[in-house]
């Protein structure tokens, strides 16, 4: 059995792991957004594909497969319809950047139609491997992979986690622990934890209401998928959804989202929210939204393009801007943070509205890494999704936990003997 690091080592973004074993199958195709969108080294030939969920770090690339290959891809219901919509989305940016796709709407069309919708704890075979998903508890219809080898002399149980949270929100349960004998999980934080969430959703709460009692507009950039509607949620608890406006793709992954209710919890607080809430439709209700106190949720989440930029420079002086979300280096969520500059049409600008930022991440903080590998109970870990300090240290740390630990590099080959 062969594992080979096309992306996603030592970096977080472009997560794509070839597993080798008769059968060749491709555990997430992503793509890495920054200044530049980059993609993981080019795939061998493969049967079939694992989508743990659809943020683009692990979709994006998936249709690219599907210039030379015809093969079914195994996920949620959730990740196939947000998966869309995120790909469509990158095609369109593409188009008005003027940049080259790596794929069109007809690979996205073929991954469409060959997807294999799984439920939780549903299974299907490919070759020598059965695939079974599990609740990963990131996003809707994220989820913790396991697959087996049934058809060998030897039974082997390769788990894949994806990005996984195993502490509850509001609209996920925590990640389920599934027993492995390789585990190949993501180690985003694996070098710090996350502040109390309850403090920081207290915290958050009480800095919009300051916000809009001083007559601003409190900006809260979002990633349409998973951090929107969690903080939807949060607002609707507190009674702030009539004073909300939603901007983007925030609306219409929502749509989604609400459409598979199976996948989250409190599904009628969602539902409700959406009710008292004003969805932005056009650009002069962008205008007239800044005219009165308000909250703003709206697309991208890194402040790479999107609505957000229509808002950033027209605050007032009594405004915020509320930052939730992890900030990848070189993308405009990251240079406000630690610059106080945002680039709009190629020119960087400098942004005077206080910003704050809330680590309200959907990832598992430093304790729970460590707790789901003991958990899990592998022989192998492999560290990636997280950057190179963050991962060759898990791995040295579990070492000294007497696990076989790796941290690779991009198109590195380990064999599992």
């Amino acid at each position: 059995m062969l594992l080979t690091f096309l992306g996603g080592a030592r970096e977080v973004g472009k997560s794509a792991v070839l597993l080798q074993d008769g059968k060749s199958l491709m555990l997430d195709h992503g793509v890495k957004l920054g200044i530049k969108q980059e993609y993981p080294l080019p795939a061998p030939r493969v049967d079939g594909i694992v989508l743990s969920h659809a943020h683009l770090d692990h979709s994006g690339a998936v249709p690219t497969i599907y210039n030379n290959e015809l093969v079914p891809t195994f996920g949620t219901a959730p990740t196939l319809k947000l998966s869309e919509l995120l790909l469509d989305d990158s095609l369109e940016i593409a188009r008005k950047e003027h940049l080259q796709p790596r794929f069109h709407k007809r690979q996205i069309s073929s991954f469409m139609n060959r997807y294999i919708n799984m439920d939780y704890h549903s299974r299907n075979e490919l070759g020598n491997f059965g695939i079974e998903m599990h609740d990963a508890g990131h996003v809707s219809g994220s989820a913790i992979t396991l697959i087996e080898r049934t058809k060998a002399k030897e039974n082997r149980r390769v788990v894949y986690t994806g990005d996984f949270k195993m502490v509850p929100q509001y609209l996920h349960k925590g990640a389920e622990v599934v027993k492995s004998d390789v585990l190949i999980t993501e180690s985003t934080y694996a070098t710090r934890e996350h502040p109390d969430r309850n403090k920081l959703i207290k915290d958050f709460v009480e800095n919009v209401r300051e916000t809009l009692d001083n007559g601003g507009t409190a900006l809260v950039p979002v990633f349409a998928v998973g951090r929107s509607q969690e903080i939807l949620s949060i607002l609707y608890r507190h009674r702030l959804t009539p004073a909300t406006f939603v901007d983007g793709m925030a609306r219409a992954a929502t749509s989604i989202i609400l459409k598979h209710p199976d996948f989250i919890r409190h599904d009628g607080v969602l539902s409700k929210a959406v009710e008292e809430c004003m969805m932005i439709k056009d650009k002069r209700h962008r205008k007239d939204v800044l005219n009165e106190p308000s909250i703003i949720l709206t697309t991208a989440g890194m402040l790479n393009g999107g609505p957000v930029l229509s808002y950033i420079t027209k605050l007032n002086k009594n405004s915020k801007i509320l930052i939730t979300g992890y900030q990848v280096a070189g993308t405009n969520g990251r240079t406000l943070l630690d610059k106080g500059v945002v680039t709009i049409d190629e020119h960087p600008v400098k942004i005077n509205t206080p910003t704050v930022y809330y680590d309200l991440s959907a990832h598992a903080g430093k304790d729970d890494l460590y707790k789901y590998v003991k958990l899990s109970s592998p022989r192998v870990v492999i560290c990636m999704h997280g950057d190179e300090q963050n991962t060759t240290d898990f791995a040295e740390n579990l070492k000294l936990e007497g696990f076989e630990a790796y941290s690779p590099k991009i198109g590195e080959v380990i064999k599992l003997e």
